[in-house]
C-alpha cells in the first residue's frame, strides 16, 4: 500500500466538490418517464447506501446477487455493492451520510458495510479497496464517530482520523 497523488482523479474533482458542498442533502429524486403495468413496492429508505454522482468511461456495479450493470449518474448503490472502473475511467459516489468516494482508473472497491440513521447520526462504514485508487472525504459518520469508519486494503486497514485522504492499492500485495 502506498500514499501518492492520483492524476486520474482530476476528472471527478468537480463532481466531488459538488458532492461535498451539498453533502448533507438527499440525492435528487430520479425522474420517472414511464410506469410499469404493475409497480414494484418502493424500497425502504435505508435499502441503499448512496448514489453514483458522476461516471467517466467504463464503470460497473456488481450487486450481492451477482448482477452486473453499467453505472450511470444517479444510480443507487446498496450497502454491499462492488464498483469497478476500467482503464482511463473514474467514478464518484456520495453516501447517505455525506461521505464522498472517488475511484480512479483500474480500481475495484467493495462496499462491505454501510448503515446510517439520519436522526441520531449513528452509523458505520467499511469499504475494501481491492485495487486502484480511492479518495475519500468523510461524512457525518466519520466526523461524529471516526472509529466507525474503516478502509481495508490487501495489506493494511486504515482507521479514519482525518476527513480527506487518498489511498492506493496494488492488485497484488
Amino acid at each position: 500500500m502506498s500514499f501518492r497523488p492520483m492524476p486520474g482523479l482530476a476528472v471527478c474533482a468537480l463532481a466531488l466538490a459538488n458532492a461535498t458542498a451539498g453533502a448533507q442533502t438527499a440525492p435528487p429524486a430520479p425522474t420517472v418517464t414511464a410506469l410499469p403495468a404493475v409497480a414494484a413496492p418502493a424500497p425502504a429508505a435505508d435499502a441503499h447506501a448512496g448514489f453514483i454522482k458522476s461516471v467517466q468511461g467504463d464503470v460497473h456495479v456488481l450487486s450481492a446477487g451477482g448482477d452486473t450493470r453499467l453505472a450511470r449518474p444517479g444510480d443507487r448503490v446498496s450497502p454491499i455493492d462492488r464498483i469497478s472502473t476500467g482503464p482511463a475511467s473514474a467514478a464518484s459516489l456520495v453516501l447517505r451520510d455525506g461521505t464522498a468516494l472517488v475511484l480512479g482508473p483500474d480500481s475495484r472497491l467493495d462496499l462491505k458495510q454501510f448503515h446510517f440513521d439520519s436522526t441520531t447520526q449513528d452509523g458505520g462504514l467499511l469499504v475494501s479497496l481491492l485495487r486502484g485508487s480511492l479518495r475519500m472525504v468523510s461524512g457525518l459518520i466519520g466526523k461524529t464517530n471516526p472509529d466507525a469508519v474503516r478502509v481495508d486494503t490487501q495489506t493494511a486497514t486504515i482507521g479514519i482520523r482525518g476527513t480527506d485522504f487518498i489511498v492506493t492499492a496494488d492488485a497484488q500485495p
